[in-house]
């Protein structure tokens, strides 16, 4: 099971300096799977790439990184909240 913690844009001055003249937007999600009746909770982060001709989306997904929903959560906001790299929505 997986859900939507929060999404973010990577900031235009930011794409500039790495010469990426096109939005991409971040996506959060928590994932969850019980294994011997415990939850274990992971990471998915969706990368959409917004191009001139055609959206490119990725997805990346880190399991089993722990038992603690508390420390799962601290990541995801911490991930969230970025405002160095990114503009939040």
């Amino acid at each position: 099971m997986k859900s939507f913690y929060g999404g973010t844009y990577v900031g235009e001055e930011i794409l500039a300096n790495n010469n990426i003249y096109y939005p991409i937007r971040l996506e959060y999600y928590k994932t969850e799977k019980v294994e011997n009746f415990k939850s274990v909770y992971g990471i998915e982060v969706i990368k959409t790439e917004y191009k001139e001709n055609h959206i490119n989306v990725e997805n990346k997904i880190i399991d089993k990184i722990t038992h603690e929903e508390k420390m799962i959560n601290k990541i995801l906001e911490k991930f969230k909240s970025r405002k160095n790299n990114a503009s939040s929505n």
